[in-house]
């Protein structure tokens, strides 16, 4: 990856990243994932949760979203997976934390808008902190929510961001497959999978992976994607 300068990552505050969203072509959106903002190494390559660190490719193949283990600059190929990517903010910053409550909740206006639009099955949310915010949810917990957006269902995932220390890979990967089971998608498997639906249910059958609620109060919004 190339090293980037002080003056190129202050630059990068100011681009905006393209949606990933399925063309006239491509099959129905099963799942929208949404990042809390880019990050600034995001912002520079234009490709969602780029910067290096970030586990959310390697959560989405080992939970069987994709055939084989995607590079950030190839996240067009979500689209014929009926996948995409969005934020809730659009703005740039070095760490979530530097965005505002109301810029948050703007953003879950936005997506409102968004999925009303694109009408994904799945609205997956990956940041416990900003979508408490967004959507004005304080106790929500990681998990499928009550609420909807129209038809569209609501999965709050774990912050995938390498900052993000108290979720690992393993449990990233779990809470990923659950939701690729209730989506409906068991057509690819992970590595070492077999394709075949499974319970993730967490600390099931033996697991060292420790309980989602635990793990909640600490999956907010740490780092930009």
């Amino acid at each position: 990856m190339p090293r980037y300068t002080a003056a190129e990552l202050a630059a990068a505050r100011s681009l905006v990243v393209p949606d990933v969203l399925p063309g006239p072509d491509d099959p129905p959106l099963r799942v929208l994932f949404c990042g809390i903002n880019p990050g600034l190494v995001t912002a520079l390559t234009g490709h969602h949760f780029g910067r290096p660190g970030n586990r959310f490719w390697p959560a989405l193949h080992g939970a069987g979203f994709t055939p084989r283990l995607l590079a950030p600059a190839e996240q067009d190929e979500l689209r014929a997976l009926g996948l995409g990517i969005t934020n809730v903010v659009a703005r740039a910053t070095a760490r979530a934390a530097e965005l505002t409550d109301d810029e948050l909740r703007a953003g879950g206006a936005r997506l409102r808008e968004l999925v009303a639009r694109v009408k994904p099955r799945w609205l997956a949310v990956a940041g416990v902190g900003a979508y408490r915010t967004a959507f004005d949810r304080p106790k929500a917990q990681v998990g499928p929510q009550v609420d909807r957006l129209g038809d569209t269902r609501i999965w709050v995932l774990p912050n995938p961001s390498g900052l993000n220390a108290h979720w690992q890979l393993p449990a990233l990967v779990e809470e990923f497959r659950r939701l690729r089971e209730a989506a409906g998608d068991t057509a690819e498997a992970g590595p070492g999978g077999t394709g075949q639906s499974r319970s993730c249910t967490s600390g099931s059958g033996g697991s060292s992976v420790p309980s989602r609620a635990s793990r909640s109060a600490h999956s907010s919004s740490s780092s930009s994607t």
